[in-house]
């Protein structure tokens, strides 16, 4: 069984990947809207003034591409840890277990029959 301790940083483990995988969706939706938008104003948007409108929103897009990237960086590692904490915490159960059993069949070789 999990101490408190434990249980509450996979707790936060889980809070910060559900955190983190709605900030990515909210930034993809975002990014969608801007990316609609773009297509809609391009027709009508000719001149200098729209070129420097679409150079500014590939600079946004590049940017957003980096922000996204960062995120499902950080949605990995923090699965990949949640993952290593529960091998972690199995393999110690198992370890106490072990000791347990050893400590106990020790015990019963000293205690008379």
């Amino acid at each position: 069984m999990a101490s408190g301790v434990q249980q509450s940083s996979e707790s936060a483990m889980a809070k910060g990947i559900l955190a983190l995988e709605m900030a990515r969706d909210g930034v993809r939706r975002c990014r969608q809207d801007v990316q609609d938008t773009r297509g809609k104003l391009s027709a009508s948007y000719q001149g200098s003034d729209g070129r420097e409108f679409g150079n500014l929103l590939d600079k946004w897009d590049a940017q957003c591409a980096i922000i996204l990237r960062s995120l499902q960086e950080m949605i990995d590692r923090l699965y990949d840890s949640l993952e290593a904490h529960g091998v972690t915490q199995e393999a110690a159960v198992e370890a106490v277990a072990q000791a347990k059993a050893r400590a106990e069949a020790a015990f019963a070789q000293l205690m008379p029959a």
